[in-house]
């Protein structure tokens, strides 16, 4: 039962994904059919039948590809906020530790393999 409400509440928080632009949807994908895979196999079925969800998670599976357009948006979004996070009232140490981070995530994105 657990793992049916991790699978639900990552799967929420890729609804919202979709129509927020700096929360990511395929990464709570990911880890709803990860889920799924252990408690629910009928959603990660779906999931993985899904025609515009589906190929991502294959994919990842397949061998931790990331496609490079899903790259340049991370990346993208990633610079985004690092820029704003300068502008906001945090402390010193949030500004520079955030986008270094952020910087480390970016990295590791571009060197997973590509289609």
């Amino acid at each position: 039962m657990l793992w049916r409400l991790l699978a639900i509440v990552c799967l929420a928080l890729a609804a919202l994904g979709v129509v927020l632009p700096l929360l990511p949807t395929v990464p709570f994908l990911l880890l709803a059919a990860w889920c799924g895979g252990r408690g629910w196999p009928a959603l990660e079925t779906w999931l993985l039948g899904h025609p515009v969800y589906g190929p991502p998670i294959r994919e990842w599976r397949r061998g931790g590809v990331v496609p490079r357009r899903a790259k340049w948006a991370a990346s993208a979004a990633m610079s985004t906020s690092a820029i704003a996070l300068q502008f906001a009232p945090l402390p010193l140490a949030a500004r520079i530790a955030a986008p270094l981070f952020m910087l480390a995530v970016a990295i590791w994105l571009w060197r997973r393999p590509e289609r």
